[in-house]
């Protein structure tokens, strides 16, 4: 059960760098940031809406920050809701089990 537990939580962590990544590809290809490692670096702060606000975007693109960081954190809101239904299902199976 551990193992599964662990699993699942870096799959979903692979997830989530992998929609980080494509937004980061994204602002690089629409140069809204100069280099790969700003644009990582401000898609990750901003999908974990951190926010430190030292990389910001150009003018013309702003309001895609904040899209990025509702994105974020709904998506690590549904992350956390299938982990623990996994979770409980997972649970709820082993201890029925256990008590026959």
């Amino acid at each position: 059960m551990i193992r599964l537990v662990v699993g699942l939580s870096w799959a979903l962590i692979l997830l989530h760098a992998i929609e980080i990544a494509v937004w980061a590809l994204f602002f690089l290809w629409a140069e809204c940031l100069p280099d790969a490692e700003s644009a990582f670096y401000f898609s990750g702060v901003t999908y974990a809406t951190v926010g430190y606000g030292d990389v910001v975007l150009p003018q013309p693109w702003r309001l895609l920050g904040p899209l990025e960081g509702l994105t974020g954190i709904l998506m690590c809101g549904l992350s956390t809701g299938f982990f623990f239904a996994v979770f409980s299902r997972i649970l709820g199976a082993r201890l029925k089990t256990d008590s026959q």
